[in-house]
């Protein structure tokens, strides 16, 4: 049985999934996780990192300690592939090293420019996938590194239609709010346009860290529930609510982020920001849209149409099925 190394940022559900769709394929497989910024993110290292001044001193020493700890790794498991999701925690010879031992694969997420520290890593790669199609022309033209597009996928334990549930919520949201501001304004126009609409929003707005007065006197405390939350809960949120909003982040502007799959595979409508390779996906129940007022008119239209889901087949978008693909273009197939 062949054997990989999956190496990736410490989200479990993430990690889990990967690991299972390799399973599911018949390989032996064995997961690192690592902290970022730096790793581990322990009490004494986030108070290190929130008073450094030279806070890319301190990734580096992160760096130099996780390759020592990885090549032990590699050398007591020994496996055929490794398989490394952004690994903005590896230094080049870390890479350098990996490559002269196994054969060695890249998933970049979102954009590999907000992960400027993994570019030389990707020189040493036997094949680079990226899920932002621009990164293609980018990393060919500035690097002379060869990429494949591959994009997010879903988890169907994760993900899939509740039968009989009840509608609670008209309109739901979930992601990361406090570091885009492009989330935050569409959000509040959603808000501030359907006062007596049902609204859930999960995802961190304002982190207490940046002011615990703030955090506690924050407005509309029904709606914006300021933590993240399991996947189990938001696949219930996604059955239970009428419509589920998707709004990418500012670096993906030609690809679809793991929203776009798992919305669509709970079996609810979902209303995705426009980019050139969403518009693409020939999947049913989503409706796109290009600024904050043909959004807000794509909610009251669905929402006085009373328009319902339809029953779609997403099994070309598992992680199974990726992983399939990075295997075929990576000759280990």
């Amino acid at each position: 049985m062949s054997k990989v190394l999956i190496i990736g940022p410490n989200f479990h559900y993430f990690n889990a999934s990967i690991e299972r769709a390799f399973q599911s394929l018949g390989w032996e497989t064995k997961v690192d996780a690592y902290d970022t910024p730096i790793h581990p993110y322990s009490l004494w290292n986030k108070i290190r990192y929130k008073l450094a001044h030279e806070k890319l001193s301190l990734k580096q020493e992160s760096r130099r300690f996780y390759d020592v700890y990885i090549r032990g790794i590699i050398d007591s498991y020994a496996p055929d592939l490794v398989f490394i999701m952004n690994g903005d925690n590896l230094l080049p010879q870390t890479t350098e090293y990996l490559s002269e031992h196994t054969k060695v694969v890249f998933w970049v997420f979102d954009s590999v420019r907000k992960y400027p520290l993994i570019i030389e890593n990707l020189k040493y790669a036997n094949a680079v996938f990226c899920y932002e199609q621009e990164d293609i022309p980018y990393l060919s033209k500035e690097y002379r590194i060869n990429a494949h597009f591959l994009p997010q996928a879903f988890d169907p334990q994760l993900y899939y239609p509740i039968e009989g549930g009840e509608k609670k919520y008209d309109i739901a949201f979930a992601g990361d709010i406090w570091q885009s501001k492009k989330r935050q304004d569409t959000l509040q126009a959603v808000v501030n346009a359907f006062p007596d609409k049902r609204i859930i929003v999960w995802g961190v707005y304002k982190p207490w860290y940046k002011g615990l007065f703030r955090w506690i006197t924050r407005e509309r405390k029904d709606i914006y529930k300021n933590q993240n939350t399991t996947a189990e809960v938001l696949n219930r949120t996604y059955n239970a609510s009428l419509i589920v909003l998707n709004i990418h982040v500012e670096q993906q502007t030609n690809g679809a982020n793991p929203k776009v799959y798992e919305i669509a595979a709970s079996g609810a409508i979902q209303l995705c920001d426009a980019n050139p390779y969403v518009e693409t996906l020939e999947i049913p129940n989503i409706y796109f849209y290009h600024s904050s007022d043909e959004l807000i008119q794509c909610i009251r239209t669905i929402l006085n149409n009373a328009l319902s889901s339809k029953q779609i087949d997403m099994s070309q978008h598992t992680f199974t099925s990726r992983i399939k693909e990075v295997l075929q273009l990576s000759g280990q197939s």
